[in-house]
């Protein structure tokens, strides 16, 4: 008898017995719980046999079978093999292609300014950036390479260490001239510019958390701008509509051109998270992938 397509109900099972959850699954693979256990079910389906232990109503957490736990690791490891298929047959056939994914913030205040130097050191290479906020799926993106912010653990990918970050306020000149600082406390009267693009549940640093590292816990932190897009935030301080909470690694070339000043430059707070190469394990030995990572280390080292 000749299977139908499952793939995708493959793939369903696999999240849903790794991560003990058909929700889980769904958030991972960015698709409904419903839709996840659709494809569960179907699998079953066809197989003629059940793959979870079904539990009693309010256990939550999903427990494979006997005969689903033995098949795993081969489930697994024909992922392994057919996404390094994959990334050689797209290798062959877009050879000089490289698509990188990074936030449109990353892109615009780290990235954007250095790209020459890489298409300098490799002139025979295309680079074509994804920008996303949100993680994206490697494989069903062709994505070759990434650059992400965070914690350094992202299923699925390699995640080498890029960047540490450290947290401070900036403004520009002119605003600090009609704005005089001489110590956090001041900030009470002035215009924060707020970072919303940024999610203070997963470690992001606040203004809150700056604002007690300087002693200033007086001053409102709540209160002036909101925006959703980091590269804005900092747009906004150079434009001189208040004075922003910024990134080390977004920051530096606005402070370096003098864009952007530090009132408080003794006063900073190293950020929990930090920057990352992340990568699929099966494409590290990739020339292009190879090449692009070590252009990243460069840089950021330099």
């Amino acid at each position: 008898m000749k299977a139908p397509v499952h793939l995708n109900a493959l793939r369903a099972f696999e999240a849903s017995a790794r991560l003990q959850s058909f929700s889980a699954a769904a958030a991972e693979l960015h698709v409904t719980p419903a839709a996840i256990g659709q494809l569960v079910r179907g699998l079953e389906e066809w197989l003629g046999a059940p793959l979870f232990h079904r539990q009693a109503s309010g256990r939550a957490r999903l427990t494979p079978t006997d005969a689903a736990e033995r098949a795993l690791p081969d489930i697994r490891a024909g992922f392994d093999r057919l996404s390094l298929g994959l990334s050689r047959l797209r290798e062959g056939s877009r050879s000089g292609v490289l698509t990188v994914a990074v936030s449109p913030a990353f892109a615009a205040k780290w990235l954007l300014p250095r790209i020459e130097n890489f298409h300098t050191a490799c002139p025979e290479m295309d680079v074509r950036l994804d920008t996303n906020l949100k993680p994206v799926d490697f494989v069903a993106q062709g994505i070759d390479i990434g650059v992400r912010y965070g914690r350094g653990t992202w299923p699925g990918l390699v995640a080498e260490r890029l960047m540490d970050e450290e947290i401070f306020p900036v403004c520009s000149p002119a605003w600090l001239a009609k704005h005089p600082l001489k110590t956090p406390s001041d900030l009470a009267s002035k215009a924060l510019i707020h970072d919303l693009s940024v999610d203070t549940h997963l470690g992001f640093a606040s203004w809150h958390d700056w604002l007690q590292r300087a002693g200033a816990t007086e001053v409102d932190a709540s209160r002036g701008m909101q925006v959703n897009n980091s590269a804005a935030v900092l747009q906004a301080a150079i434009d001189g509509h208040g004075i922003a909470l910024a990134r080390s690694v977004m920051v530096g070339d606005d402070v370096a051109s003098g864009r952007l000043v530090r009132p408080f430059p003794k006063i900073s707070l190293a950020s929990q998270l930090a920057y990352y190469v992340v990568y699929r394990t099966e494409c590290a030995s990739l020339p292009k992938i190879v090449a692009f990572r070590e252009w990243l280390m460069r840089e950021a080292a330099g």
